[in-house]
């Protein structure tokens, strides 16, 4: 069963690839879509004329590249959070990494143009994300320090002040916000909302090496976690090594979600949705858990893509409309089935 759903998801996630990059304002077959793709390649120049390949290979193809990796970090770091928490409700949001990132951002955004406002130069598009990053690795250091505690880390501390940081960084990016001008805020909305919009391939070059290596170190976990399921007390008496397990889990969530908000902004909802839907399907083993999550959440930002590109054409949804409206019904499910399992 469990070889299935991989090679199933696998196939799927090819499949939809192929389909994302043909859809928008300019649309192309999926068949002509992998020509060009093989075209590419195998080398053959001469398949690789026209509007369509420019339109394939320098704006689609990295988009649907970022999204892929972004999906993918997110759902995997969502499913170390529940891991980490023991609970199917946790997502990276509860950290407050994406809010210190996106408090980051805003303080790039509206400080950055003022300080450069009497010079001619304008304010380089690499410090946005890097800023980003910055303050998102900023925020996890602040809550491992806050919650760590003669060398233990309290995960119910780490919650809580996760959710108070959160709220810190939410209201001072309101702050910044309030003292931005018309253009500034503009930026600071569609920053908030999510986009893929504006990939390129040296914004998919400064986020793979960040990315990827991540991906690769998360299913390391995996015994861990799976040990933490039976408590910590337990886990330690296994063998599992759970302060090191617990700081891992921190800086590797803290890593993929400050580069993905650094990348595309503020998504949500992917941390919670795709875990759970693996889950359900396979079970909570963490060595399957982790790398189908990554899948999954690929599937699941590419597609929401999709929508936002063909919903409004040819203009474009903010990605995070989409994976707020396909998420927050998906988590009243959950507390809804939580409750009347509780009840019972």
């Amino acid at each position: 069963m469990a070889l299935i759903t991989v090679v199933g998801l696998t196939l799927a996630c090819l499949a939809l690839t192929i389909v994302a990059i043909g859809q928008g304002a300019i649309a192309i077959p999926p068949g002509r879509v992998a020509e060009i793709l093989m075209a590419r390649l195998s080398g053959d120049d001469a398949l690789l004329q026209g509007r369509d390949v420019l339109v394939v290979l320098n704006i689609r193809l990295p988009r649907v590249l970022i999204g892929l990796l972004i999906g993918a970090a997110l759902a995997v770091s969502g499913a170390l959070m529940q891991g980490l928490f023991r609970n199917p409700l946790a997502d990276p949001g509860l950290v407050g990494v994406s809010a210190g990132a996106g408090l980051a951002a805003a303080a790039t955004i509206v400080l950055g143009d003022r300080l450069l406002s009497g010079m001619t130069m304008k304010l380089p598009f690499a410090v946005l994300p890097f800023g980003a990053f910055c303050g998102g690795l900023i925020s996890t250091l602040a809550l491992y320090i806050i919650a760590t505690r003669d060398g233990r880390t309290s995960v119910a501390t780490m919650l809580l002040a996760g959710v108070a940081l959160g709220a810190l960084a939410g209201a001072l990016t309101g702050l910044l916000a309030y003292l931005s001008d018309d253009r500034q805020l503009r930026d600071l909305t569609f920053w908030s909302l999510g986009s893929l919009g504006g990939a390129s391939w040296t914004k998919l070059s400064a986020v793979a090496p960040i990315v990827l290596p991540l991906l690769l170190a998360m299913p390391l976990l995996a015994r861990g976690l799976n040990g933490l399921m039976l408590g910590e007390a337990e886990a330690y008496h296994l063998g599992i090594p759970v302060q090191r397990v617990k700081a891992m889990a921190i800086i590797l969530v803290a890593l993929a979600v400050g580069a993905s908000v650094a990348t595309a902004g503020m998504i949500g909802f992917v941390g919670i949705v795709v875990p759970h839907l693996v889950r359900l399907a396979i079970g909570p083993d963490h060595r399957l858990l982790l790398p189908l999550s990554a899948l999954g959440g690929a599937m699941l930002l590419v597609g929401a893509d999709i929508a936002a590109r063909l919903i409004v054409a040819p203009a474009e949804l903010p990605i995070g409309i989409v994976t707020a409206a396909i998420g927050a019904p998906f988590f009243l499910w959950l507390l809804l089935r939580r409750s009347s399992a509780l009840d019972v």
